[in-house]
């Protein structure tokens, strides 16, 4: 009930704005809002959208009402319902979500920015021109014509829903409940009525001569495209709302999920909402436009203002939305007169920032991010020249022609380094680019020795011939040939030898390969006759027999019979974790792949299995060639970052050192290696402040063996950066804590012993009677081990309270303070529940954290992967 209250509020002025925006009776508005709210509320497959006039729709409907007439409106507002209802049927939903997201929101900011143009002139207290063009040319004489009454209660009605959203503290909470839609038109009216008694007003018709739709006159094709203008822009944009309405109702059951108690203990979480049906939901809509056409209404659809603000009400079924359009109708019969008293300059602003908000800067930085900016700015501009359905029809040609364009586009550079050549073939490798890469490698030296890097995904029938020739040719004239994928691992290598597993996020124990030997004979390549296909560049293959037991941390090694073609055969863990070689699917005898598919322990079609080794075999590890040194493994690494990580990031990192850190947690983590702490918060370069250490130990400030190090790095985090949150992690199998439980009264003074002396407060509170057992919920700690690095967490927290910035901060309620947990096995973290983390709770318990535990899209990491 309170949340089809709150939707009324809001859509009683939105209707009749946008009926002024279009030139339209003013009660066709209403008709369409009640219909909206009813028809498809009621037939919808997205249960929460709020259906009604719509601002997408905005510029179609004012320049048909201007050709056409109103009553040949309304019967393409039938036709563009009956045409959505047959591509609904036609199970087309998905299919019209394919359109490129540029295309889509370049054809909604143009919409936005052309309702802006056309209402500033209703601000100013005239009347719009038949275009956005036409709008922005006679601006200028429209401003010498100003009369103060309405842009002043124009601009009052924009300050108020600026300012509205933005009241802060509990008093802006409780005010925010009503839309600020409805407090800026009604205030506007209020001052109105005593500072400009003869300003203009809405005037609504008696219902007597309203207009219903007659036969269309006019030509067939200009009924035709008109008719399938309507019917794309109403459909996308009430798919898109539907997508975000699912995405609204997924995030706020989330919330409440995360907000419920333990089972048993308290109410349980309402079921979640289904995924909307689109093909319903398209041939509601559809349905709903036809019976608003017959009743001389505006054409309708799905809404994001309005169903964000039903969802945000606290709508759990289609009741609200079908409540809101009872509430509609009912106020077109008993609030005639008050909604009379409404001005004009004060839904023309009400529409004006509507429009404004249509441009939105998120999506303009995700067209940037994905290069799609020129089709997002060409579509935005064909919407304003030419109208909206040749706006996207040219939208759809730039989109082609971009996408054509990086397909073809392809980059050749060569460069000699220590007597070798080599070429860099940058993009995809199609017919287009054979010339001039015949041209680049038709100008090497005979016998030079040349390294071909391929750094693309598709290689079609013509380029694989050329190359195949080429290389072959090369190779009979005394010339060595190496091909390479963009890591730089020989594209025809097995798959235990090549370098090509590593890459980012691959299984750590995998970055062994760079250990191993450059293999033998696989410089030179014989022809194929073998059909081009993709080449790609495989990952590593699955573990032979894999179970669903975790593998070990550090496999011991594996003998593997040394593969054909003299790959490393000593056995340290390579690629496959120490697996049989893996063959590459279709691999050909050239070094080019036509396949990405990998099969490990089943050969694939035109594939051999590797010779079986004697019964006698046993790995020569003498023979072996020696292990990179750490210095190899840390240039080699380093040049990895610098190839596949760096032009990610640099934008970024330059950002953070003009700007300068501003980080929102102190993490506090023990140095074990496997603890990475940027993967399990899922935090980017500028999220967290991280100090570690052996142990996750914070020595008390003052203590006879304190730790300025640790005190310092809280003491800045806290007081210089302003962190809103500190977190002591603790892991399993942490060796310092079992050091701890080993030693002995003769333990050595050492630095190491030194320092882990401040892990002795945790050995007393777990032996001490006083405290409860810290311990994992649903279960208890495994062994003794897991049972300190729990209880060690919970100490740590204690002293870190007692440092002073801590304590005052603590005590201002700006600071808060996380016990977490993380089990290295199974990568999985818990929690320290809130009460301890605040210092007053009374079981020490840590929570599992759960992969739909609900996020905050306002962290760093969220801005950063969303592009919001």
């Amino acid at each position: 009930m309170s949340a089809s209250i709150t939707v009324f509020l809001l859509a009683i002025p939105m209707s009749l704005g946008l009926a002024v925006a279009m030139d339209a009776p003013l009660e066709a508005g209403l008709i369409s809002a009640a219909v909206g709210g009813i028809v498809a509320g009621l037939l919808g497959g997205t249960p929460l959208q709020v259906s009604g006039p719509s601002a997408g729709l905005t510029v179609v409907t004012a320049e048909l009402i201007q050709v056409y007439g109103w009553r040949t409106t309304c019967a393409i507002t039938i036709g563009a319902g009956l045409l959505q209802i047959l591509l609904g049927s036609l199970r087309a939903a998905r299919s019209a979500l394919a359109v490129s997201p540029a295309i889509v929101h370049g054809t909604l900011a143009g919409i936005g920015v052309a309702i802006a143009l056309a209402q500033l002139h209703i601000v100013l207290g005239g009347s719009p021109e038949s275009s956005a063009v036409s709008n922005a040319l006679t601006l200028p004489a429209r401003l010498e014509q100003v009369v103060p009454a309405a842009p002043l209660i124009g601009g009052l009605t924009v300050v108020i829903l600026v300012l509205w959203p933005r009241i802060p503290g509990r008093p802006g909470r409780i005010m925010r409940r009503v839309p600020a839609a409805l407090v800026s038109v009604a205030a506007a009216t209020a001052v109105a009525a005593f500072a400009a008694p003869s300003i203009a007003r809405v005037d609504l018709p008696s219902w007597r001569s309203h207009a219903l739709p007659e036969m269309p006159q006019g030509p067939v094709l200009g009924l035709a495209t008109a008719v399938f203008t309507m019917m794309l822009v109403a459909s996308l944009e009430s798919l898109l709302a539907a997508v975000a309405v699912d995405k609204l109702a997924a995030d706020r059951n989330s919330e409440r999920t995360a907000d419920l108690p333990e089972p048993g203990s308290g109410p349980t979480a309402s079921p979640p909402l289904k995924r909307s049906d689109l093909d319903r939901e398209l041939r509601a809509q559809g349905i709903a436009n036809a019976v608003s056409g017959l009743l001389g209404g505006l054409a309708v659809s799905g809404g994001a203002v309005r169903s964000s603000a039903n969802v945000r009400a606290g709508a759990t079924s289609r009741a609200s939305t079908v409540l809101h359009g009872v509430w509609v109708l009912l106020a077109t019969g008993l609030l005639v007169t008050a909604l009379e008293w409404i001005p004009l300059a004060a839904l023309g602003a009400l529409v004006m920032v509507v429009g404004i908000q249509m441009v939105n800067f998120a999506h303009i930085r995700n067209v940037h991010r994905h290069r799609e900016f020129l089709v997002y700015g060409t579509t935005i501009s064909g919407v304003l020249l030419f109208g909206v359905l040749k706006g996207v029809a040219i939208g759809i040609a730039v989109a082609v022609a971009v996408a054509l364009h990086r397909l073809a586009r392809t980059r050749i550079t060569v460069t000699e380094q220590d007597g070798r050549h080599l070429v860099v073939v940058r993009g995809q490798l199609t017919f287009l680019a054979v010339p001039r890469l015949n041209r680049t490698l038709g100008q090497l030296p005979q016998d030079a020795d040349v390294l071909v890097e391929l750094d693309g995904f598709f290689i079609d029938h013509a380029a694989y011939e050329m190359i195949q020739d080429w290389g072959n040719a090369h190779a009979a004239h005394g010339g060595r040939v190496v091909f390479a994928g963009r890591s730089g691992g020989r594209i025809a290598e097995p798959a235990s030898a090549a370098h090509s597993c590593c890459r980012p996020w691959t299984p750590w124990r995998n970055h062994h390969c760079h250990d191993g030997p450059d293999p033998a004979g696989l410089a030179t390549y014989a022809g194929s006759t073998e059909p081009a296909g993709t080449i790609t560049d495989p990952g590593p293959a699955p573990a032979t027999g894999a179970t669903d037991n975790p593998a070990p941390l550090h496999p011991g090694p594996i003998p593997t019979p040394p593969p054909s073609g003299g790959t490393d055969s000593t056995g340290g863990t390579g690629c496959t974790g120490g697996t049989d070689s893996t063959n590459i699917t279709g691999a050909a005898p050239d070094g080019l792949s036509h396949s990405g598919t990998q099969h490990s322990g089943t050969q694939g079609a035109g594939t051999q299995p590797p010779p079986a080794p004697p019964a006698d075999y046993t790995p020569d590890h003498d023979a072996a060639p020696a292990r990179r040194t750490g210095g190899q493994r840390l240039v080699s690494g380093l040049s990895s970052f610098q190839r596949n990580t760096a032009p990610l990031v640099r934008e970024e990192l330059a950002r953070l050192a003009r700007e300068g850190q501003r980080p929102s947690q102190l993490f506090i983590t023990c140095a074990d290696s496997r603890l990475v702490t940027s993967m399990i918060t899922a935090s980017g370069p500028g999220d967290l402040f991280t100090v570690r250490n052996i142990g996750n130990l914070v020595p008390p400030p003052h203590s006879e063996r304190g730790d300025d190090s640790v005190g310092a790095a809280i003491e800045y985090a806290v007081d210089v950066l302003g962190v809103e949150s500190i977190t002591i992690c603790g892991h399993s199998g942490c060796g310092a804590m079992n050091a701890l439980l080993g030693a002995g009264p003769d333990t050595p003074d050492t630095p190491l012993w030194r320092w882990l002396r401040h892990g002795v407060p945790s050995l007393k509170r777990m032996a001490s009677k006083r405290h409860a057992w810290a311990r994992i919920s649903g279960r208890l700690p495994a062994d003794e081990v897991e049972q300190l690095c729990l209880t060690n967490v919970v100490q740590q927290l204690d002293h870190l309270r007692a440092h002073g910035s801590v304590a005052r901060r603590l005590a201002e309620g700006t600071l808060q303070l996380h016990g977490m947990y993380f089990h290295v096995a199974e990568a999985q973290s818990y929690l320290l529940t809130e009460g301890i983390g605040a210092g007053h709770g009374l079981d020490e318990v840590f929570d599992r954290v759960g992969p739909s535990a609900p996020y905050d899209p306002y962290e760093p990491a969220e801005l950063a992967r969303t592009g919001a």
